[in-house]
């Protein structure tokens, strides 16, 4: 299928900008640049409650916004902990409020979201030592949250969804942490990838190679090995107990395949798995449904993908 026209118009408005290579960027600027980014995100959905809250973290409190959806049909609800996308180096609750506001709404979950320590501040592992925590206290503490434990999720977007994929198999090979789900959106699963579309949308496509080693340079400390499972989770040797998994992509996207790659070695290994690819959709598409119309139907496939797997 062609890329999307809106798509299209995006990324020629942003090539005719003539932007710098992302290894030039500071910290700042690249955390800016996902920001404007996301404003184009649209008017934010009507939402049922929105609460801020704080968890004791591993480093001390540890932020997170719990997101009701509109018309809950009851104070109980399946949980979907949620890890915002920006490379482990940028992105808030702010940047992802409208996102976790569809998503919340889409499910039917009661999402939160987490606030999870980043680099160059932070560096690895702080983000998973932050997931892990956030995690376990959310799994222990159903009644304020009013989650259904036997139905609690996990979840993210771009480098969101790796964190959420190491932190899922961290917790099940501690065995000290029942998940039901884990949801994975445009996800990182391979830090060192060799694919087909890491060769066909190398560059000009929203994401490129550049802006990956831009955020990987600042997220992991020299000597650390990026094809690490705990960075890469594609690379995990065992992923036979995890729980049930939906992993979405987008066609015209850099990481198509390493999603894909992780959705097949799942099935393989008995993991029940849903996989779809959005035709004609960049990285982050789901980010800016004010100038891509389609990110409103994708959530309601997303939504009906989790309601299927969170039973």
């Amino acid at each position: 299928m062609p890329i999307d026209p809106g798509a299209q118009r995006l990324l020629q408005r942003l090539a005719a900008l003539n932007p710098p290579s992302a290894l030039t960027l500071s910290v700042g600027e690249r955390r800016s640049a996902l920001e404007h980014l996301l404003s184009f995100s649209g008017t934010p959905v009507p939402i049922g409650q929105v609460e801020d809250r704080t968890l004791r973290g591993p480093a001390g409190p540890l932020r997170v916004r719990v997101y009701t959806p509109v018309d809950a049909p009851s104070e109980v609800l399946p949980g979907l902990i949620y890890f915002h996308g920006g490379g482990l180096v940028a992105g808030s609750l702010d940047t992802h409020d409208g996102i976790c506001r569809s998503l919340a709404n889409a499910s039917g979950c009661r999402i939160v979201s987490v606030d999870y320590r980043l680099a160059p501040e932070y560096p690895f592992p702080a983000a998973v030592e932050d997931g892990c925590a956030a995690v376990r206290w959310i799994a222990a503490h159903p009644t304020q949250l009013r989650t259904d434990p036997r139905r609690l999720g996990i979840c993210g977007d771009s480098a969101g969804a790796t964190l959420a994929a190491v932190v899922c198999q961290q917790l099940i090979a501690d065995q000290d942490t029942q998940l039901a789900l884990q949801f994975l959106l445009c996800p990182i699963m391979d830090f060192r990838a060799d694919t087909a579309s890491r060769q066909t949308y190398s560059e000009g496509y929203l994401l490129d190679e550049a802006m990956l080693e831009h955020d990987l340079r600042h997220y992991l400390q020299p000597g650390v090995d990026p094809t690490d499972p705990r960075v890469s989770p594609l690379r995990a040797s065992d992923v036979r107990h995890l729980p049930p998994t939906c992993i979405h992509t987008a066609e015209f996207d850099l990481l198509r395949d390493e999603g894909r790659a992780y959705a097949e070695r799942l099935q393989c290994a008995g993991v029940r798995t849903l996989y779809r690819c959005h035709s004609g959709m960049i990285h982050m598409f789901y980010g800016m449904g004010g100038i891509l119309p389609y990110a409103a139907t994708a959530y309601q496939t997303m939504g009906a993908d989790i309601r299927s797997l969170l039973v």
